[in-house]
């Protein structure tokens, strides 16, 4: 018994699942069928593995793109990533810059403002004393007028 390529033809269609036609030829009759079979099946298996490496190539290509484009992503991703880690680290600075003449700022009016306090209070003081002073001359002056008006004295 001999089984011929129609057997394994079929077997490849079904993916060999199922049972098996044996097909029993007389090497005659397979002699006759075999050179056209076998061309047929040689063209079927040369096409078959041609459609199997084309898809093989395709899917290698789809691959391919897809990590072409997780590669750009990526790269896109970090470029945004630095951008904006270089962007915080400016606002920070610029804050820290800011605090910084901000304080020095606060730092002059309060010292402007102590000058301003401690200039009002002397004037304030020596107004102040002057005020009193002039105010105990003319006590001292009256009193000296009345102690002389009281006394009597000549030209009071």
């Amino acid at each position: 018994m001999a089984t011929t390529v129609v057997e394994e033809a079929q077997a490849k269609r079904t993916g060999g699942k199922g049972q098996r036609e044996a097909v029993e030829v007389t090497s005659e009759a397979s002699g006759k069928l075999s050179n056209p079979l076998e061309e047929l099946r040689r063209q079927a298996d040369m096409a078959y593995s041609s459609y199997l490496g084309a898809q093989r190539k395709v899917a290698k290509a789809y691959r391919e793109r897809e990590q072409a484009e997780v590669a750009t992503y990526k790269e896109v991703e970090e470029q945004a990533n630095r951008a904006c880690d270089e962007t915080i680290k400016k606002a920070m600075a610029t804050r820290s810059e800011n605090e910084r003449n901000a304080r020095e700022v606060y730092e002059k009016a309060l010292e402007k403002s102590a000058r301003a306090y401690e200039e009002t209070v002397e004037e304030a003081l020596r107004i102040c004393r002057q005020t009193i002073q002039q105010q105990w001359q003319v006590t001292n002056e009256l009193s000296d007028q009345i102690w002389n008006i009281f006394q009597g004295a000549p030209g009071s």
